[in-house]
């Protein structure tokens, strides 16, 4: 199967997606709004859908709400197909801050809307949006069926990882005990136009698009795998329809994408044309020292396979920023 049959696959479908005004669901939404209903369930704290040109389209619905408020979650999920869950608190800095808050979104936002969809017989697919943070600061070639790594409880940074592996945990309990048809996907640092937040390539990108100093932390050695957003939700929509993705996790990210981070910033410096400066500053919490998937298990069961290259990939994105998100810089 095909990114467009599994599009096809989906057709007519309603499909819900909590923390859908986020980055990566504002790319799944445009995938998919032409022939699917779509629900957003989201605060719009954080709003990558409106700039979007499909945010008013006719086949789209948002709620403002709470993931943790029971009510509206079970008026969110009323009629859903599809449930792609990827309300959340994340990135590094936010998370330092506001530990409790990010345990009781990720944790206790999960069970809400399990709890909500435990009794729907007519759901085909729940997925669990997690994070590669799970398995710590030194993976390579992380497997699903391997060991994950929970760090210090002094370091408010692994709050995120341990709420987010909860919420894996409590995904895959609702399948075992009542059946539910879950997947769990455990993304590998996403790229792309409409990011928001405090992703290392759009802050790049944007500081060297309005000539701002780049920021690396430490050396800038560490060592990441890059997936742009078009491949990533490629694999979200085949763990949505396939029947074998049912009762697994699966890295997702771009093992070939590889390279340090400052390496990294000066890929976007060359490819903007930028002279901005690179300065190196010290970070006060654990960082991730070296982060790449196995991809095998998406590869196997999803036919997952990602096309888009890292060079490519950065300069879709700058392209994009450039033209039409210079609002975001």
């Amino acid at each position: 199967m095909s990114a467009r049959s599994d599009r096809k696959a989906l057709a007519g479908a309603r499909v819900l997606i909590t923390g859908g005004a986020g980055f990566i669901a504002t790319h799944v939404i445009a995938a998919l709004v032409d022939e699917c209903e779509i629900v957003v369930l989201d605060n719009l704290r954080r709003n990558a859908l409106g700039l979007a040109p499909w945010r008013r389209h006719p086949n789209l619905r948002v709620i403002r709400g709470d993931v943790l408020d029971a009510r509206t979650v079970r008026r969110a999920v009323d009629g859903a197909d599809y449930v792609l869950h990827m309300a959340a608190i994340a990135g590094v800095h936010t998370v330092v801050h506001n530990p409790a808050s990010t345990l009781q979104v990720n944790l206790l936002g999960t069970h809400t809307v399990l709890n909500a969809l435990r009794r729907r017989q007519s759901l085909k697919r729940f997925i669990d949006f997690s994070t590669s943070e799970v398995y710590g600061p030194h993976v390579f070639r992380a497997s699903e069926q391997g060991m994950t790594t929970q760090g210090s409880v002094y370091q408010p940074r692994w709050f995120y990882a341990v709420s987010k592996l909860a919420s894996e945990y409590l995904t895959r309990s609702y399948h075992i005990e009542f059946g539910m048809p879950t997947a769990c996907i455990r993304p590998f640092n996403v790229y792309g136009p409409y990011q928001y937040g405090e992703g290392a390539v759009r802050n790049f990108v944007a500081a060297a698009l309005s000539n701002r100093t780049l920021v690396v932390h430490g050396e800038g050695e560490q060592i990441r795998s890059w997936c742009y957003v078009d491949d990533m939700v490629d694999a979200i929509l085949a763990c949505l329809v396939r029947t074998a993705a049912v009762g697994h996790h699966f890295n997702v990210g771009n093992p070939r994408a590889t390279t340090a981070t400052l390496e990294l910033a000066r890929m976007v410096l060359r490819l903007t044309g930028s002279d901005a400066p690179i300065r190196f500053r010290r970070i006060r919490y654990p960082d991730v020292e070296v982060r790449v998937p196995s991809i095998a298990e998406a590869e196997r069961r999803l036919g997952f396979r990602p096309r888009v290259d890292l060079e490519e990939g950065l300069s879709r994105t700058i392209e994009w920023f450039r033209t039409k998100g210079r609002a975001w810089l």
